[in-house]
């Protein structure tokens, strides 16, 4: 039984926060991907997915193992990937390709590294904007190389990696999802200290990022991903082995008509909290429609950032009043309560603050993980 371990959402192309590959694509070189794995296994598959290319990708070739330094890959561990026997694949436009399974022994809290090597242009590439953690670009075919010194470019987003699967034995994963908070902004870069990587540290089990900085419940964004009701299938529910969703999503749709400071907030309609809660509700009728246990966390406090203002204000009270009291969510983690300021339960905790009101930082992710934990 196949399980999934890692994941990340796709979004379409786009500038991003910081520098990135996904508009050029790839041509004639390798991309080098590093990924922490929440359970281990014996055997290993990886998920690769073209969903906003507009033709076929293909991979010319591709490779796997252990993580070492940098881009390098541990002595002994690095092994060719194939696709149904073959040594390359190629990726539907709008599609998505499995590798077949190799042996590899994967630990859990360790990473993987996944080279693929693109012989023809890609095209703008399908990508995960933040990932928080390098990734590495080189000249040509290196999917052999061990070593990684013709890795000589670095990004901090993850191209057509959508997920890595392990022969776990097991269907208890529990996918996390929702906006960059679940993400993991305000964490440390490269250190894995998002909450779904604290989350998994406490469990045991495999946990899932599915989040997508500036996602929205109910509405498209050209540079935060299809709105939460849409996505849903796609990053949770047909990922193998996943027993439990756990919802946290709503902010951003409360928060972005709240200011004209920043553009890509834009479209962004004001919503009142009769229609989250109906979009949450769709959340929990597909998720026990696949036989999920359904989690609904609060939202944090956010007074004093740029998504607070006096009808934020009230329509996220409200909105965290029926998490809490409606009875629908099979549990609640009232993530709100736990990281809110006693002084001020508008805002976030000092201690648990990123600096902008609005994202936790690594304690804060600590504290969020504590709180689920306790529920699953």
């Amino acid at each position: 039984m196949f399980t999934a371990v890692w994941t990340a959402s796709p979004q379409r192309p786009s500038e991003g926060f910081t520098p990135n590959w996904s508009e050029e694509g790839f041509w004639r070189q390798s991309l080098r991907q590093v990924v922490r794995l929440s359970a281990g296994g014996g055997r290993v598959r990886v998920r690769l997915s073209n969903a906003y290319g507009t033709s076929p990708v293909r991979v010319a070739g591709a490779s796997v193992g252990r993580t070492a330094d940098g881009a390098g890959v541990a002595p002994g561990s690095l092994t060719r990937l194939t696709f149904g026997g073959a040594g390359q694949v190629g990726i539907p436009a709008h599609g998505e390709a499995v590798s077949d399974d190799v042996r590899l022994d994967a630990v859990a809290g360790e990473s993987v590294t996944v080279t693929l090597y693109f012989d023809a242009a890609t095209g703008p590439a399908t990508f995960h904007a933040q990932a928080f953690t390098s990734a590495y670009r080189g000249e040509g075919d290196l999917t052999a190389d061990a070593g990684g010194e013709g890795f000589d470019a670095v990004t901090e987003s993850w191209y057509f990696l959508t997920g890595v699967e392990v022969d776990a034995g097991r269907a208890d994963a529990v996918a996390l999802f929702g906006d960059s908070i679940t993400d993991g902004f305000g964490s440390t870069v490269g250190a894995d200290r998002r909450w779904p990587d604290a989350l998994a540290g406490r469990t045991g089990r495999p946990v899932l990022n599915a989040g997508i900085g500036g996602n929205l419940l109910l509405n498209d964004s050209a540079w935060y991903g299809e709105k939460g009701v849409h996505r849903l299938r796609r990053d949770v529910l047909d990922r193998p082995g996943v027993d439990t969703l756990v919802v946290a999503l709503g902010v951003n749709d409360i928060g972005f008509s709240e200011t004209d400071e920043q553009p890509t907030y834009k479209p962004a309609p004001v919503v009142e909290a009769e229609e989250l809660i109906a979009g949450h509700r769709e959340l929990i009728r597909r998720g026990r429609a696949a036989g999920l246990r359904v989690i609904g966390c609060t939202l944090l406090p956010f007074g004093g950032s740029d998504h607070w203002g006096e009808r934020a204000a009230k329509v996220g009270h409200e909105l965290n009043e029926w998490i809490r009291c409606s009875g629908e969510y099979d549990a609640v983690a009232d993530l709100g309560r736990a990281l809110a300021d006693p002084a001020d339960p508008d805002r976030l905790r000092p201690p648990y603050d990123f600096g902008d009101h609005l994202h936790p930082n690594d304690a804060g992710y600590e504290v969020m993980a504590e709180v689920v934990a306790a529920i699953l």
